[in-house]
């Protein structure tokens, strides 16, 4: 099996108000795929699907109850402190949620988080130990 992610499937509460939140709070596009029972967004390299919480966990046999941390966080890497600052700036003026404010972290990065109307985790650092193409991609 090749190591490969090629879709991000978040269950989120109400499917109108995560793609508002994605689309137009973070300004990111959705796909012509998208239709009224699934939102799909086109990431650097992978697709973020939205899809409502209970289809979800239908589609995967679990249940869709549960709360508090889910075990995971998503993460936006910047190319510097100051683009960590300038997204928490922009992020805050939409009035999203700050989990916890940007600053210097153990690992010799700079971190902090927000959450989505979903309470799903993102976390926007930047890492000195990380190199960013131009397009946003990780480099080996």
């Amino acid at each position: 099996m090749e190591p490969r992610v090629t879709i991000i499937g978040l269950g989120v509460k109400d499917l109108k108000s995560a793609t508002e939140f994605y689309s137009e709070t973070l300004g990111w596009k959705t796909t012509e795929a998208s239709n009224e029972n699934i939102t799909f967004i086109q990431l650097n390299g992978i697709l973020l699907s939205l899809y409502t919480r209970e289809k979800l966990a239908e589609d995967a046999g679990v249940s869709h109850e549960g709360s508090g941390f889910r075990g995971f966080t998503l993460a936006y890497n910047c190319r510097t402190k100051e683009e960590v600052n300038e997204v928490f700036a922009t992020l805050k003026k939409k009035k999203v949620t700050i989990v916890k404010e940007p600053e210097e972290v153990f690992w010799g990065g700079y971190s902090g988080y927000f959450s989505d109307p979903d309470d799903n985790l993102w976390e926007v650092a930047y890492n000195p130990y990380l190199e960013l193409d131009n397009k946003g991609n990780t480099l080996p």
